[in-house]
């Protein structure tokens, strides 16, 4: 057992663990199978978000580091606020129990992607169990996309939003930054190295925090760094 593995108490995981989970925690790595492209296409199109799955190691440490976060912060979003995204939310409501409590930010726009100070672009520091080539980032967000209340999906106006987001920042500018002969062959192409999708309730391990998931497929540094800066 691996320094990692023993801060993690599988009778007690930090978070919902789905029946992928518990499957890939029963695996070594030379059994796991690595996403591949066209496989997280098909899953983010028939919205089998569930069966999105770490390395076993990975997630082994994932949760490992999950356990000493919880016990250092309370939760893992004052992780991400105060460690990462370096965002002070807005007082809490008076009005509301502890329990309904989420975080609230001051923002330049009210409207999803309408200003750039109201996103974060961060690399994934726990990413999916994915073949060499592709990014995973994370979009962090004061202002929230909307959600089915019953099922916690994003609802078909979310979707349009973070779709039409998507295509320009990252579609469009990878068509001017290497598939400059135009026409829909240059979108095709771009189209074919980004996917998105957002997790559902149920499904985060940050939850009250808005946020979205990007895959990017065989991107240049530079332009990698240039999203993240």
């Amino acid at each position: 057992m691996s320094e990692d593995d023993a801060d993690f108490d599988p009778n007690a995981p930090p978070l919902f663990l789905t029946e992928v989970d518990k499957q890939v925690l029963a695996q070594t790595d030379e059994e796991y199978h690595y996403h591949t492209w066209e496989e997280l296409k098909q899953i983010i199109s028939e919205n089998r978000l569930e069966t999105l799955k770490r390395k076993p190691s990975d997630l082994r440490k994932y949760l490992a580091w999950l356990t000493r976060i919880k016990a250092t912060y309370g939760n893992i979003t004052n992780y991400v606020l105060q460690e990462r995204l370096h965002w002070i939310p807005l007082p809490p409501i008076a009005e509301l129990p502890a329990s309904d409590q989420v975080p609230t930010f001051k923002s330049r726009n009210p409207h999803p992607f309408a200003d750039p100070d109201d996103y974060c672009i961060l690399k994934n520091d726990w990413p999916y169990g994915l073949e060499n080539g592709i990014l995973h980032l994370v979009i962090w967000l004061k202002t929230p996309i909307s959600v089915k209340p019953d099922t916690g999906e994003i609802t078909d106006t979310g979707r349009a939003i973070v779709e039409k987001w998507i295509d320009t920042t990252f579609v469009q500018r990878l068509m001017q930054a290497g598939h400059t002969d135009g026409g829909n062959s240059s979108r095709e192409k771009a189209l074919n190295k980004v996917l998105w999708f957002k997790n559902w309730t149920r499904l985060q391990s940050v939850r009250g925090l808005d946020h979205i998931h990007v895959l990017l497929r065989d991107i240049p540094e530079a332009l990698q760094n240039e999203w993240m800066k």
